[in-house]
């Protein structure tokens, strides 16, 4: 009987453990079903919002997901795509509590919006200035409203000045006739390839120097060495951008911790800082011994070192650290990576280099020696007035920097509730993106062929004809028009001139261009050419055809 009890009583427990674990498994089943409803819930309502924001929107994260994708493959044509989708405008949800909200934009008509017609409502802001003041300070493209005009106004009667307009002039002859050719016919005797946009980087940094410090480098010579200063200022500048796609929060903790990319930044701007300083107390010295019989340097140092602030005092060393460190970076990496894209778009569309090398010919065959038949002198040594005739020449940079500006992307502010003319609402606070890359993308503004490299797009009746700023933004808009513009066009069609009357440039076979992620549109992995030169056959060519 007991038996009988017993395993009755057994029988009974495990039927209870079994209905229990079922009961726990019902239970557990329903939360799991709970669970996928929810997250299936969260995917469809985020999708679905692609339509409205042109990407999802996912809980707690924003767009982040997305970003990153875009981050991990070409960012700028990532952008691109979302606002040709979007019809120029939209709106970046970024996580909660981050800084990364934002509204970008490639609108022609948004851009003369806040660039000029509400200037003073979008101004860089305290965002953007808090995330480069460590690097440019309170330089001329980090400063707003009375610091930014002052130095505005200074620099920009520096650069009408004739007596600067011949530094800029004589110093980039220098340049190109007494180092970049050479270390050019080096690589070329020595039959070796070399990085192009190295190499340019290298005379602009050089360049930009005498002109801000009114000192030479001396970076681009043979045996290309590196130079501690030039490379503390571009690991500063890739560190610098970096905090524009981290949270504010994270870069400051970074920061204080000194830790990762924070750490690097912090060393390569001691770096940038003990160059400048050492300059300015240099120049300093100079100065208090220079007689008023001597010639006196026309450099920004020296410029802005003999005026005085609004108290009537001297402007402090680091006022003077600011200014000079905001012009190299604007004169720097602008025409060097413009001239990079150019040779790298040359080789992919040979008849728009034969159409450069015939106008080219054409201005040379106007001298009074070809004239009379005498020989030209050597080495050819293009002028100043021959220069300002290549309108091919200066469509086809025009062509590559519509296509590969230098600065991609740019910010501002609004400090004011206000409405962009494409109806899009903007609060007070909120950071504005304006796309310049995407901007040559978009079919509305450049037509169907707008990815094709076409110079004749900027050509009237044979005459190069700029466009509207607020469509063609690369040197920017309103009050900020970049104000080294006409000099950078010289520059640059100077150095592509002395380059292409002497040598054919071919990218190395299987080489990648990609840009790069910085505050300029480097090439990641540089530009590796190998250079052929012209022989005089080829180009009696086009001389006898321009006779």
């Amino acid at each position: 009987m007991n038996n009988v009890t017993t395993n009755m009583s057994s029988d009974e427990g495990v039927v209870g453990n079994f209905v229990s674990r079922r009961l726990f498994f019902l239970q557990y089943l329903h939360v799991l079903e709970f669970v996928v409803a929810v997250l299936v819930f969260v995917v469809i309502n985020s999708l679905r919002q692609r339509r409205r924001y042109g990407l999802p929107v996912w809980p707690f994260l924003g767009m982040v997901p997305s970003l990153v994708s875009g981050l991990r493959s070409d960012l700028y044509e990532w952008i691109s795509d979302i606002l040709c989708e979007q019809n120029g405008t939209f709106r970046f949800k970024g996580p909660w509590f981050s800084s990364l909200n934002c509204v970008v934009t490639a609108d022609p008509r948004n851009l003369e919006h806040l660039l000029k017609s509400k200037f003073s409502v979008f101004p860089k802001g305290p965002y953007f200035r808090d995330t480069v003041r460590d690097l440019l300070g309170d330089g001329i493209f980090n400063a707003d409203d009375e610091t930014w005009q002052r130095q505005r106004k200074t620099a920009s009667i520096e650069f009408h000045s004739a007596k600067f307009r011949q530094l800029t002039t004589e110093s980039l002859l220098e340049l190109v006739h007494a180092r970049l050719l050479p270390v050019l016919e080096n690589a070329v005797n020595q039959s070796i390839s070399i990085d192009l946009q190295d190499v340019l980087l290298r005379l602009t940094f050089d360049n930009v120097c005498m002109i801000a410090f009114g000192v030479d480098p001396g970076c681009l010579r043979l045996g290309l060495p590196e130079i501690p200063f030039a490379k503390a200022f571009e690991d500063a500048t890739e560190a610098t951008l970096l905090r524009f796609v981290t949270p504010t929060c994270v870069w400051k903790t970074l920061r204080c911790l000194d830790l990762g990319t924070e750490k690097k930044l912090k060393k390569s701007i001691k770096g940038v800082d003990e160059f400048a300083e050492e300059v300015i107390r240099t120049r300093k010295k100079e100065l208090s011994l220079q007689t008023e019989d001597k010639k006196q340097r026309s450099d920004l140092l020296t410029v802005f070192m003999r005026l005085k602030d609004e108290q009537g005092k001297p402007f402090s060393d680091k006022f003077l650290r600011d200014i000079c460190v905001n012009f190299i970076l604007a004169g720097r990496d602008t025409s060097s990576v413009a001239l990079s894209w150019f040779f790298w778009l040359l080789e992919k569309n040979p008849v728009v280099e034969q159409k450069i090398l015939a106008e080219i010919c054409k201005i040379v065959n106007q001298r009074d020696e070809m004239k009379n038949g005498a020989d030209l002198k050597s080495p050819l040594i293009f002028r100043p007035e021959e220069i300002k005739k290549m309108d091919y020449l200066q469509a086809s940079l025009s062509e590559a920097l519509r296509l590969y500006p230098s600065v991609p992307v740019d910010h501002k502010e609004v400090v004011e509730d206000d409405t962009f003319p494409d109806g899009t609402l903007l609060k007070k606070g909120t950071k504005v993106i304006y796309a310049i890359y995407a901007m040559g993308r978009m079919e509305a503004i450049w037509g169907k062929d707008c990815r094709e490299y076409k110079p004749e797009r900027w050509l009237r009746d044979g005459r190069y004809m700029s466009e509207s700023a607020y469509k063609f933004t690369a040197f920017n808009g309103g009050p900020r028009l970049c104000l080294g513009k006409d000099f950078a066009y010289y520059q640059m069609k100077f150095v592509a001139a002395s380059i292409l009357y002497r040598y054919r440039v071919g990218v190395v076979k299987g080489h990648v261009v990609v840009p790069k992620l910085a505050l300029t549109m480097y090439m990641k992995h540089g530009l590796k050419v190998n250079l052929i030169k012209r022989h005089e056959s080829e180009l009696q060519v086009y001389l006898k055809n321009n006779v």
